[in-house]
């Protein structure tokens, strides 16, 4: 970890119930982070070539071939995606609308790393974890933010 100059303040420990809804919050969202990765990938590969096999999703995201088919089986039964023997991965409708609300919260985060000052590569990686734990009012704000740039 990098040494930062600036010393955070020591702050107390919020309530109990506080703390656990926002720990809970984090939990929720990373169960959901797993989901929308899926989806985003599977509709780049779609939009890219035309097909999302389980091997190429597999690979893309750096699992075991198991571990993809068991997610996909998850995306199907969750209603974002289909399956088609000999044809790979489809998105639902539902499945879609998810990939095109993590991609736009993506490119927002994107977009406000790289205006701090983030070098690109460093902001595409770290916006992969940014993406699925910020809040909507917090992506509003980074956006109102850009929009006054």
């Amino acid at each position: 970890m990098s040494d930062l100059s600036v010393e955070a303040p020591v702050r107390p420990l919020p309530e109990e119930p506080t703390q656990a809804i926002r720990f809970g919050k984090a939990r929720t969202a990373q169960s959901g982070a797993l989901l929308e990765d899926y989806v985003e990938l599977i509709s780049d590969l779609l939009t890219n070539g035309g097909e999302a096999r389980p091997t190429d999703i597999a690979r893309r995201l750096g699992v075991a071939h198991a571990t993809a088919i068991k997610t996909i089986g998850r995306l199907k039964r969750e209603g974002l995606a289909v399956a088609k023997p000999y044809r790979g991965v489809f998105l639902t409708e539902a499945g879609e609308s998810l990939a095109a609300r993590v991609r736009a919260r993506h490119r927002v985060v994107v977009d406000l790393l790289l205006a701090v000052g983030v070098p690109f590569e460093a902001a595409e990686s770290d916006a992969e974890g940014i993406e699925h734990h910020v809040s909507d009012a917090t992506l509003a704000a980074f956006a109102h933010y850009l929009a006054r740039q």
